[in-house]
């Protein structure tokens, strides 16, 4: 399904994963990230009597499987919760820095673990609490132009500011319903001016900053119509000032424009990945277990999109939590004779 609306398209390119506890796939991807050259960095979260499955994945856009990192065990073995250095437990967000090393946020561990971009452990900070630079539950994270790390602090209702070692300088919100309060907020993205978008979870809204945290607008009421949102966990801003946002109760990815207003939508055009495929092809059992089933079609919508990012490439990435997949589109603005618009 390809949706237009006001100019805009999203066209439907293709589909990341398939449910694996380790290897090729993902098991319950709450979030990714974009690397150098083609890469993508995929945290999963998996569950909790299966904490194999809680890693970072790191794949080609073209589901070239690179390898993986961050396993969710300890040294005694499969079944076992770890804290150790290096492990996750409830993994939330994943971003990277202008070296290319990879930050994971855990809202059970209330730290940042840091690792290189192949994997290698590094070092981890975070101190449990509500006092300026403690944090509790965090959720999103993103770096500024300076390398600076904005970190969403959901429990606390606040957004954060650290240097990539850790060190506090600043934080904005508190919890609430006006401009620039939060309650239980979660996704967080920056633009090309270093202006800040908050997906406010529970005040089903986004919220738009100066990098100073000076609240400068927002969007979105309660709802399921065109513009309204429903507990939305992601947000995305691309090149050209468009906002992208995983309605998660709603099922859908909406698309804003810089002012806020809608723009489109879509419900998902999920199709077999090419990891899925082989899995199928080693078992033509499974193949005709497909033919016969009810309901495949469902397969092609977005169930519980948690996050969505973008590329400079037009690329358009929704990480589906329950399908363990992610959903990739093309971004195509209008042209006028071969040229934009």
């Amino acid at each position: 399904m390809t949706t237009q609306v006001l100019g805009i398209t999203l066209q439907p390119s293709h589909t990341i994963g398939r449910a694996e506890f380790s290897g090729p796939g993902f098991r319950n991807p709450v979030a990714m990230a974009r690397g150098a050259d083609d890469l993508i960095y995929v945290v999963s979260r998996s569950y909790e009597y299966r904490p194999d499955g809680k890693r970072v994945t790191i794949c080609t856009i073209g589901e070239d499987y690179v390898g993986e990192f961050a396993r969710g065990v300890t040294t005694a073995g499969e079944g076992e919760a770890s804290s150790a250095d290096g492990s996750l437990i409830w993994p939330t967000a994943i971003a990277l820095d202008r070296e290319g090393n990879v930050y994971v946020a855990d809202e059970w561990l209330n730290r940042i673990s840091i690792f290189t971009g192949e994997g290698a452990y590094l070092s981890k900070w975070g101190t449990p609490g509500s006092g300026n630079g403690e944090i509790s539950n965090p959720s999103g994270l993103a770096f500024d132009q300076d390398d600076n790390l904005y970190l969403v602090d959901s429990e606390n209702h606040r957004v954060q500011r650290f240097t990539w070692d850790g060190k506090y300088l600043s934080q904005f919100g508190r919890k609430g319903n006006g401009d620039g309060e939060f309650n239980m907020p979660w996704g967080i993205a920056i633009d090309r001016h270093g202006d800040i978008f908050i997906a406010d979870w529970r005040n089903d809204r986004i919220q738009k900053f100066a990098p100073d945290g000076r609240f400068l607008m927002k969007f979105g009421t309660s709802g399921a119509g065109e513009g309204e949102l429903d507990r939305p966990t992601g947000v995305a801003v691309d090149k050209d000032g468009y906002i992208y946002v995983a309605d998660w109760g709603n099922d859908r990815l909406q698309v804003f424009s810089a002012r806020g207003e809608y723009v489109t939508q879509t419900t998902g055009d999920g199709a077999i990945s090419k990891w899925g495929k082989d899995k199928l092809d080693a078992n033509s059992e499974m193949w005709q277990e497909r033919d016969i089933a009810q309901g495949l079609e469902r397969e092609r919508q977005f169930w519980g999109p948690v996050a969505v990012a973008v590329d400079d490439d037009d690329n358009v990435f929704v990480v589906e939590s329950a399908r363990s997949r992610i959903q990739i589109y093309r971004r195509q603005l209008p042209t006028f004779f071969g040229g934009r618009l």
